[in-house]
């Protein structure tokens, strides 16, 4: 069983934190009972502290008496990603996201805490590590991880923050479609583009994009189709 979103991004323009999937994330929080969330922040972006990066979802979450508790606070991690009840891994750098989680062992106890019936929030980052492997990630590799494998959760790659060629644009350097189809020079997953403000709401069997967008999906040797709200993203493997 598996109850997931899974995020482009946290935040989008002009809104703040977490706050354009918080209708969502509140209802499915009530759905299933939820008033304990566990907290990943080993992504920390720009460098932040893990407890800094815990207080900034603790700030959005304290109104809805959710109560928000670091995984690097607690000594046994294991067993707190097998006993908890809901799981946010924060966006960032992905590199030390899975660095870190394969240092820790925590990479197989997270997919089993996900397939168990932990709701799971990603975004960004968060989101990298839902796929089969991180390897259509947008980040530097600031560090290098042990594996590039992820937990598998989904049976395809995502690629946040998905972004298109830009008319005008005297960039000259490769689009993210150009990247996606160097991927797939060498793998056959399939990748999806989640642009800014989409996500997935992922409930046993069904994996339905929501948003205002619509998302981009890549299979090798074929040409990238869009697809629109609604979609069913099951059906790729």
């Amino acid at each position: 069983m598996r109850n997931m979103i899974v995020a482009s991004t946290s935040t989008i323009h002009d809104s703040g934190y977490l706050q354009y999937i918080l209708k969502d994330l509140l209802a499915a929080f009530k759905e299933n009972n939820i008033t304990n969330l566990l907290f990943i922040p080993y992504a920390r972006p720009g460098g932040i502290t893990h407890d800094d990066y815990t207080q900034k979802v603790h700030h959005v979450l304290q109104p809805y008496d959710i109560k928000v508790t670091g995984i690097h606070t607690i000594e046994n991690k294991e067993e707190a990603l097998m006993q908890a009840t809901a799981i946010f891994t924060g966006g960032g750098n992905t590199f030390q996201l899975v660095k870190t989680l394969h240092e820790l062992e925590l990479m197989t106890p997270l997919r089993q805490a996900i397939f168990s019936g932990a709701f799971y929030l990603g975004t960004s980052a968060g989101s990298n590590i839902c796929g089969l492997n991180m390897r259509t990630t947008n980040d530097m590799p600031v560090v290098q991880p042990a594996s590039f494998k992820t937990t598998g959760v989904l049976g395809y790659n995502i690629n946040p923050h998905y972004l298109d060629p830009v008319d005008g644009s005297t960039h000259m350097g490769e689009t993210r479609e150009q990247r996606i189809k160097e991927f797939h020079l060498y793998n056959t997953i399939p990748v999806v583009g989640l642009r800014e403000g989409s996500y997935l709401r992922v409930k046993n069997d069904q994996e339905i994009l929501h948003g205002p967008h619509t998302a981009r999906v890549f299979l090798k040797d074929q040409e990238p189709l869009e697809v629109k709200t609604g979609y069913n993203f099951a059906q790729l493997v």
